[in-house]
């Protein structure tokens, strides 16, 4: 029988990879995880935000392994996740949390735009999962966060090869949730939407123009907008043995958006109709 626990909750001396972390979700997560008790080795391009996220670590008495990297860069992925599994003798948790996009109609996006959609939100996630594997599987096993979007399960014009990837990613974690159960590897995606950050204002901001021929479900069922803890959470919780028997699945953080498919709240007064 398990019996929960306050020590089912926390992640005392895990090890956590979190990519993209200088800003938004991945900053959010690598904060809570050091909170919730967890060593921290986190990556991105934005050398000042990572090193802000590295403080917040250090400033909880967490360690932190810091890395400025492009993740598209298979080698420098490698190199990352080799001084990780040195310095800390094992990988307990990977969060595939970097990606990016930008507004383009599927005809008007070339080879080279495509094959960095596909780069960034795709084949670097599974660089990362194939270095940090062999270092859960030697131990306990491990979890495998994929941040997605609900983008993966519905259409998303102007963000066509984006959404084609995200689903890719979802469709990756029911594959490796069979594949690496064996391990005691525990894979699943968190599919997000109306979460604020620095990304998606960008990408709010590029839909917000004249001349767009569709805009996005803004306010959520919810009423409200999200922040990057609100996402972090649900991180912590697929982190720990609060979810142990959980994998294989895609957990919405996104106030109700994928539920309503397409149906939006209207302004209260116009809610009682005569």
């Amino acid at each position: 029988m398990v019996i929960l626990g306050p020590e089912s909750v926390v992640l005392t001396d895990r090890v956590t990879v979190v990519t993209g972390a200088a800003s938004g979700v991945g900053a959010a997560t690598a904060r809570a995880y050091a909170r919730f008790g967890a060593d921290v080795a986190i990556c991105d391009r934005n050398a000042a935000g990572l090193a802000e996220t590295a403080a917040a670590v250090r400033a909880v008495g967490r360690r932190a392994i810091e890395a400025v990297i492009d993740v598209r860069h298979a080698d420098a992925v490698r190199s990352h996740i080799a001084e990780v599994a040195a310095t800390f003798g094992k990988i307990d948790v990977l969060v595939n949390n970097a990606g990016g996009s930008f507004l383009a109609d599927f005809m008007a996006t070339n080879d080279k735009g495509q094959q960095a959609m596909i780069d960034e939100n795709f084949t670097q996630c599974t660089t990362f999962i194939r270095e940090c594997v062999p270092f859960m599987s030697r131990g306990a096993g491990g979890s495998i966060i994929n941040i997605t979007s609900i983008e993966a399960g519905q259409a998303a014009p102007g963000f066509g090869v984006y959404a084609a990837m995200k689903a890719a990613m979802e469709s990756l974690t029911e594959s490796l949730a069979l594949e690496l159960g064996p391990a005691g590897i525990r894979v699943n995606a968190i599919a997000l939407d109306a979460v604020h950050t620095a990304g998606d204002a960008n990408m709010m901001a590029q839909v917000d123009q004249p001349g767009i021929a569709f805009e996005p479900t803004y306010t959520p069922p919810l009423g409200w907008f999200a922040d990057a803890d609100d996402a972090a959470g649900v991180c912590v919780f697929l982190a720990g043995d609060l979810s142990r028997f959980v994998t294989g699945c895609s957990i919405a953080v996104d106030g109700g958006n994928g539920a309503a498919k397409g149906w939006r709240r209207l302004p209260r007064e116009s809610n009682y109709r005569t």
